[in-house]
């Protein structure tokens, strides 16, 4: 078996550990191993190291998300006094030709940290054969060609992934789309629908209304980013609306038919009423699905939860030596840092190493809108549903000098605190660079820290970080901008 090269004789070598799986959480692992001085293979089946994230996930819609952030600044280049650029023109194979070279760059990246590391890469299609035997796992490796070799490691990682979910009836083409294939069209559309307004719906629509196109979202739930706070919910449906984008909520998806030139989405409103709404093309954007199917798991103790990998918190499953990380873990969000993080305290387990359990209250939700969305920790009604006497403060960007400089003001901070002690227990921004500014918070929900704490902590001026300042003041009323 080759790659890149380099002959790899599988048979012949027992493994410390092996990772099933190329994407963040699997490479990440394998690296991390590979630093604790663990014998390394990772397996994976794709063509190129990187998985969904790299691929048609987190990097190609984030460079995207760039490119209409600089459009939407031309569109206004006057203001900023730039004059004599005319009427911009949207070149949109150039913008996928960029988003192509940034892919291949980061390929080449983990093409090189894993012969630094000395990972031995393996092509192929990795399947658990069973429980260990004498404290050996084996692996067997289908290539591309059909041909099986067999693989032993003392320990394996499953870090499978996953794929976007489809809704019943429908398959993935042209005009009805997922995440793959809206990254591959070869032209803006003029109008599209959007199934679904979580992270990726909801950044697919920003995306395309900043490009020109008739934006429709149409998502099951009450509320857009049913994962945020609510008043983060309600704040970025009124800007998206603003925007032009048709936001609908409480609609219920009933039926999607193609017509001569495009689809044609029947669904029943919050009101109980039948609507059609036609469009070029439609977005399904309603979840992943890990990939725990055809791996091998019936033959193993491994449990599952809804199709998903019960572990333990150093991602253990219920089979000795055999742990599970990333997309395919029950009960932890579809992120790429998770999976990345959840990959280091696996390989930290198997080293012998300290590590601290990946909690869900201390994972930042990012989602690359505009206005982005960064949040961390408990929502106020999470906080009050928990028992705890709840204060909140609050801090406009229209009160910000930076958020001034860089032309946006929409969205707010918004600090979730108990009354009693006055730790903090949640963070939630909607704003310019809201993704950036919420790493701030993730460390002090880290490290306990309490209101008191960083209204004393100085923040740099004039920076987007200082709403988070006047935001911690709030609380008690003393938002010094506001």
């Amino acid at each position: 078996m080759a790659r890149h090269g380099t002959e790899f004789l599988v048979a012949e070598t027992i493994y410390d550990v092996a990772m099933i799986g190329g994407g963040p959480a699997g490479y990440t692992a394998a690296i991390r191993g590979a630093e604790y001085g663990l014998k390394v293979a990772l397996i994976d089946s794709a063509r190129k190291l990187g998985g969904t994230c790299l691929h048609v996930g987190c990097i190609p819609t984030k460079a995207l998300l760039f490119n209409a952030e600089i459009w939407e600044h031309l569109k206004h280049a006057a203001e900023f006094g730039i004059a004599g650029i005319g009427t911009p023109t949207l070149d949109w194979a150039a913008v996928q030709t960029r988003k192509t070279s940034i892919i291949d760059k980061h390929v080449k990246g983990l093409e090189f940290l894993m012969k630094k590391h000395k990972i031995t890469v393996i092509p192929g299609y990795g399947r658990l054969t069973g429980p260990a035997q004498g404290g050996v796992h084996t692996v067997d490796v289908t290539a591309a060609g059909g041909e099986v070799s067999t693989l032993s490691a003392k320990n394996i990682i499953l870090a499978t992934g996953s794929e976007a979910k489809m809704l019943p009836g429908l398959e993935a083409d042209d005009r009805i789309l997922t995440n793959i294939e809206i990254l591959a069209m070869d032209k803006v559309p003029k109008s599209l629908v959007v199934i679904g307004a979580g992270a990726v719906g909801m950044e697919f629509s920003s995306i395309f209304c900043s490009f020109g196109t008739e934006v429709t979202i149409l998502e099951f739930l009450s509320r857009v980013v049913p994962v945020e706070d609510d008043e983060i919910s309600k704040e970025i449906t009124r800007l998206f609306k603003k925007r032009g984008i048709d936001v609908n909520t409480g609609a219920k998806v009933e039926k999607v038919e193609k017509t001569a030139d495009g689809v044609k989405v029947t669904y029943t409103d919050a009101n109980g009423k039948t609507q059609i709404k036609e469009a070029e093309k439609v977005l399904v954007a309603v979840g992943r699905s890990g990939r725990t199917a055809n791996i091998g798991i019936e033959k193993t103790k491994v449990e599952l939860e809804q199709g998903l990998v019960k572990v333990n918190e150093a991602q253990q499953t219920a089979e000795p030596g055999v742990f599970a990380i990333g997309d395919i873990v029950a009960g932890l969000p579809q992120l790429a840092h998770v999976g990345a993080m959840s990959g280091m305290v696996a390989i930290a387990k198997i080293a012998g190493r300290k590590f601290r359990p990946v909690r869900k209250d201390r994972i930042p939700s990012c989602t690359y809108t505009e206005p982005q969305i960064g949040s961390v920790g408990l929502t106020e009604a999470q906080a009050k549903e928990k028992g705890y006497q709840v204060k909140v403060g609050k801090f406009p960007f229209a009160g910000n000098a930076k958020a001034t400089i860089v032309g946006n003001h929409d969205g707010f901070v918004k600090i979730v605190s108990d009354a009693k002690y006055g730790e903090i227990l949640g963070v939630h921004i909607l704003g310019p660079q809201a993704t950036e500014l919420v790493a701030e918070a993730v460390a002090v929900l880290e490290l306990e820290g309490t209101v008191e704490e960083m209204m004393f902590t100085i923040h740099a001026h004039p920076t987007l970080t200082e709403s988070l300042l006047d935001a911690y003041g709030s609380v008690e009323g003393m938002g010094i901008n506001a």
